[in-house]
């Protein structure tokens, strides 16, 4: 069973949030399973801007907790922020990169400002075939390296830890060194970059850039989509 189905999970998304979903990727179902594609969930505000993603499914633990540090962590950019909202950005990126670096021993630089919106009808605005803008994939801001705080058994223990974790991939830093970061890790990358974006400018970066999912407009396909008729379309008895 899936986090969503756990009832602790369930409880707290009720309380906090309002759930809505959306297929972007491509996947067929075969006897009521789902088969293929992937998984993202977005921590949005009401009007769309994403204050933080879970890339790829997880234990029900792991996706409680990434709520519940979103929820008390917008909680205080809202008291610290005092209605300033370019100060509620700044603080929720830095917020990502000081999670990156408690949790990960990885430190990078929270880009605090806005790079000017391309026009979506410029011509290097890529677009799919039938005209419209596709997401693109941001770039995230670099990893500096590992916290200098950090002894080098402690960053090694954590470094072990993270390539069990799922979609882990060796990144490097600014210095040339490899680290390693699972799906987790990377959105927090991400999202000390680009947090507070609105979500049809970030999920193809969580999509394509994080979890190697191909975006996809065509519908589900569903195998034997009506199990009571045979392949002539005749009823199948009992």
């Amino acid at each position: 069973m899936g986090a969503l189905a756990n009832k602790e999970v369930g409880k707290y998304a009720n309380k906090y949030f309002v759930a809505s979903f959306q297929k972007v990727a491509t996947f067929k179902i075969v006897n009521k399973q789902k088969q293929g594609g992937n998984v993202a969930a977005y921590f949005c505000a009401p009007d769309g801007r994403v204050l933080h993603a879970v890339a790829g499914p997880v234990a029900p633990q792991v996706f409680l907790a990434e709520m519940k540090w979103v929820v008390e962590t917008a909680e205080s950019a809202i008291k610290d922020s005092k209605g300033d909202g370019a100060r509620f950005k700044e603080i929720f990126r830095k917020a990502h990169a000081e999670k990156l670096k408690k949790d990960y021993g990885l430190v990078v630089e929270p880009v605090t400002y806005d790079e000017p919106a391309m026009d979506p009808n410029s011509a290097l605005t890529y677009k799919d075939p039938n005209g419209r803008p596709l997401a693109p994939k941001l770039p995230p801001p670099p990893i500096d390296g590992p916290d200098v705080k950090l002894g080098d058994k402690e960053f090694a223990a954590r470094q072990k830890a993270e390539a069990k974790a799922d979609g882990a991939r060796d990144l490097m830093d600014r210095r040339g060194g490899r680290r390693v970061l699972g799906n987790q890790g990377r959105v927090h990358v991400l999202m000390a970059g680009h947090s507070l974006k609105r979500i049809e400018q970030l999920y193809g970066s969580v999509f394509e850039g994080i979890l190697n999912e191909k975006i996809s407009t065509k519908p589900v396909e569903v195998v034997t989509p009506f199990p009571w008729v045979d392949r002539n379309g005749r009823q199948l008895t009992k």
